[in-house]
């Protein structure tokens, strides 16, 4: 600290004042005075303080009336109280309020430059943890949206655009995009980023528990309800909440979100006592809601409130150029995880990336590059196998067929399967064991020769 930090001495004895002032400023300490405690409040509001020293008795407050409202001004002050014999308790309590330290009359000069540097300490670290959270909240805002692409370029400058105000942000994209992470961007980079970020999934929570899980609930509101229990909208006062899958909330609901929206203003189920919010909205869907409008699953006027500013997802086949760049980071990411020395992934295992079509976009490239972690057994990835979609019919084959006719036996008919496929192979029994997704051992079955 290139700079001593201003310190605040309020005390109406003047000759304690004068020595303390001294004792300071020996040490190079920037020192103000103040002999009451309307003055020491107006000097707050004039230039602020790093620390105050104060006497717990003054003529016009007490220095606990003086702690709170200094506290108001600058919430990151520090505060040491000077007490007199007789009332420590005092000084007790205006430690319960958030004084760092107190010290007893008469002054003693090394007390109170040990109390003042301790003080001081405690408020660097403070404030350099602080520093370091910010930070990191930075690195985990848009930096967690991996991607160089055009497309991802523009959501980042967006959510940056976006970040420092309050409006209301529908993220749209599909399954597997992202969404969830531009909520984390949109948060870390807000001036809310030190109160909470309370996420909910408006699909994975039944209709008739949706209600009680965002707004809360008083006890014996209904069957089960054995205590109160504060909702999402309370949890996340002060801060954002993330409403994922909203188009997913039934009409009757969206109905009493809106209300809740216009004025911040709610009640528990079951409770009388509105509450009064301040939360920021984000909303996440991979539902086209202007069809949804169309189709009467969605209030338009609801639409309108949620979507000040969008924020669109481009799927992962619309960012190809992308895939080498995510994969890379899920490598270094599970083989981490997995304790596996694997140093890259080769180019036909990459050009076998890039031509999958990811229907499961990033999700979906997450799970393949984890999987191939977990099944390797050298120091390269040299090919992936991807899961087909739910529902997707049999892939076809581009090899020879085989032909079994009706009424051929299970066991004869995996023999002549097993046998094409080597002969497809050209006698290389552990490429047709590969290729048929079974256990090499299994070829042992139906071939007595070693496996080439």
């Amino acid at each position: 600290m290139t700079r001593k930090p201003e310190i605040l001495l309020v005390d109406d004895d003047e000759n304690l004042r004068n020595a303390a002032e001294k004792v300071l400023q020996s040490e190079g300490y920037r020192v103000a005075s103040a002999r009451n405690g309307s003055e020491a409040v107006n000097q707050l509001q004039d230039s602020g303080a790093h620390l105050i020293i104060a006497d717990l008795m003054l003529p016009d407050i007490d220095g606990l009336t003086l702690l709170k409202r200094a506290r108001e001004l600058c919430p990151d002050v520090e505060v040491v109280m000077i007490t007199g014999h007789g009332s420590v308790e005092n000084a007790v309590e205006a430690m319960k309020l958030g004084a760092y330290d107190f010290i007893e009359k008469p002054l003693d000069s090394t007390a109170l430059l040990k109390a003042v540097a301790k003080a001081l300490e405690k408020q660097r670290l403070a404030s350099e943890n602080q520093r370091l959270r910010r930070q990191l909240q930075q690195q985990l805002g848009v930096e967690a949206l991996i991607g160089d692409s055009a497309a991802m370029q523009s959501v980042k400058k967006l959510i940056r655009q976006i970040a420092a105000t309050d409006v209301s942000v529908l993220i749209q994209g599909e399954s597997g995009t992202g969404k969830e992470l531009v909520a984390d961007a949109v948060h870390a980079l807000s001036e809310r980023r030190d109160k909470p970020l309370v996420k909910i999934s408006c699909a994975a929570i039944p209709e008739t528990l949706l209600e009680s899980e965002l707004f809360g609930h008083e006890r014996g509101a209904f069957t089960g309800a054995t205590a109160a229990k504060p909702g999402k909208f309370e949890l996340a006062d002060g801060g954002t909440l993330l409403l994922d899958e909203i188009a997913e909330m039934s009409p009757q609901l969206q109905a009493k979100l809106l209300r809740v929206l216009q004025d911040g203003r709610f009640a528990r189920l079951g409770g009388t006592r509105e509450m009064q919010v301040n939360v920021r909205l984000l909303s996440a869907t991979h539902t086209d809601i202007p069809k949804a409008i169309e189709d009467g699953r969605f209030r338009q006027d609801l639409y309108y409130r949620i979507n000040t500013v969008q924020v669109s997802l481009p799927a992962l086949r619309e960012r190809p150029e992308d895939i080498p760049l995510l994969a890379e980071c899920f490598l270094r990411r599970y083989a981490e995880e997995m304790r596996k020395e694997i140093d890259g992934i080769t180019a036909a295992a990459v050009d076998q990336l890039r031509s999958h079509a990811w229907p499961g976009n990033v999700r979906e490239l997450e799970h393949v590059i984890q999987r191939a972690v977990a099944l390797a057994s050298g120091g390269t990835l040299m090919n992936f196998s991807f899961a087909p979609p739910p529902g997707a019919p049999p892939a076809p084959s581009s090899g020879p067929g085989v032909t079994i006719p009706l009424g051929t036996t299970v066991d004869e008919a995996t023999k002549q399967l097993v046998a094409a496929t080597v002969q497809h192979c050209g006698g290389n029994k552990l490429k047709a064991a590969r290729l048929l997704g079974i256990p090499p051992r299994t070829m042992y079955r139906h071939f007595s020769s070693p496996l080439k």
